[in-house]
Order: C-alpha cells, then structure tokens, then sequence
C-alpha cells in the first residue's frame, strides 16, 4: 500500500486526484504502478487501478490477470470493480473506503456477488488513515481555491 500512496502523490501535480494502485504478480513483485490521469488525458476511465490492471495485462501479454493483487488507495468504483472481475484478478487490497461511488463494499459489493462469473478476494481498509488524511487535503485545497 505504501507504494500505491506514492503513486496517489503524484496525481495532484495534474490536478487530479490523488488515487494510486500497483498490481502484484504471486511472487509479490510489482507488475505495473500508476495513478489518477482523469484530467491529465481527459479520460473518464483513467482511473489508477485500471491504469495500472492494462500495464500489468500488457506486460504478462493477457488480460487474465490470475494470480495477480490489486492494491489501490481508494475503494473501486463500480467500472472499477466491474474490471477487476472481467479480467479474474485474484486479489483486491484496498485502503478507504468510498461512501459516495464505492463497489466493494460500501454501496455495492461488485467484487464478492455471486451471481457473477468470478468472484476477487478483497481486503479492506489497510492504511485508511493516511489515504483519508491526503485525500482530504487534496479536496480541502481544492474548495479554497
């Protein structure tokens, strides 16, 4: 997790917020690394984890990601989470949670349903207080601006 938050300290310096994730191979080795780049490419769906899951994808030349962790600072949302099932990763550690978009467990729980052709482990709130305390700081500068 201590490398997705530097990954997530680098996404202000674009304006966009500060959100990063690595993915991990079975070993443990990190596989890709990237952060928030919504604004920076003025893409919607340049969201760190995905990012980071077709760096990791590009790199091991599969889009099934078996085996692999996703680690990002902020809870998934559901186009998130809906990736992390698409492409069977084994593993979600997450940090905060998100109230107002999250699907892993806060308003859906994309990840863990049954009723879906995969379901990826997920391990919450590791490191919680710091992802809290940065995304606060981000969005506490952005309103006084």
């Amino acid at each position: 997790m201590a490398l997705a938050l530097e990954e997530a300290a680098l996404a202000p310096g674009h304006d966009d917020i500060p959100v990063g994730a690595v993915v991990l191979d079975r070993d443990g080795v990190v596989v890709a690394a990237r952060h928030n780049e919504r604004e920076l490419a003025d893409d919607p769906t340049a969201h760190a984890e995905l990012l980071a899951m077709r760096d990791a994808a590009a790199s091991i030349r599969s889009w099934r990601l078996t085996g692999m962790t996703v680690v990002v600072t902020l809870e998934p949302c559901p186009m998130c989470a809906g990736a992390l099932v698409a492409s069977r990763a084994s593993r979600l550690v997450f940090g905060a949670f998100d109230p107002k978009a999250g699907a892993c467990g806060s308003l859906y729980n994309l990840c863990a349903d049954p009723r879906l052709n995969h379901e990826v482990n997920v391990r919450s709130g590791v490191m919680a207080g710091e992802i809290a305390a940065m995304l606060a700081a981000f969005f506490g500068a952005r309103r006084g601006r």
